[in-house]
């Protein structure tokens, strides 16, 4: 089986995380994933655009959010890109209940990185963030003939 690629270019405004979430979780039913798995990878992609959107652009609308969704025979990769303000410590950010809003939890990195196979964050300040996330597959994707 080729690699499938779907590439999302959206707002960066909150209704279009239900959108992101509705889109990895159709894909989940195509990968023929449990629903404890689709419901792990719509939380996963929830808080990485959420943080998009929040943290990187601190919530002007006026900025793209990009999520790219790679199938490939052994595993489902997840990139949400943003060109927001960047992460100043990337390790920092990552640690259970750091948020630099007050209202917020601090746990999404938490969240992705429990509930995906791996997690790799890339940020430059001023320049934005890259949250590349990676579920491996048990079994083959369905093919539609």
């Amino acid at each position: 089986m080729k690699s499938n690629q779907i590439t999302l270019t959206f707002s960066s405004i909150a209704e279009n995380v239900s959108i992101a979430r509705l889109l990895i979780a159709s894909i989940g039913g195509q990968l023929d994933l449990s629903l404890n798995d689709i419901e792990e990878l719509k939380v996963a992609v929830s808080e990485a655009v959420s943080n998009a959107i929040i943290h990187g652009y601190k919530s002007n609308p006026d900025n793209i959010v990009y999520l790219n969704l790679e199938i490939t025979k052994d595993s489902l990769i997840i990139v949400v890109r943003d060109k927001g303000c960047g992460i100043s410590d990337v390790e920092q950010a990552m640690q259970p209940a750091f948020s630099t809003d007050p209202e917020r939890m601090g746990l999404g990195f938490v969240f992705m990185q429990s509930f995906m196979d791996e997690l790799q964050v890339d940020s430059k300040l001023e320049v934005g963030t890259t949250v590349t996330m990676k579920k491996h597959l048990k079994q083959t994707p369905i093919s539609s003939h």
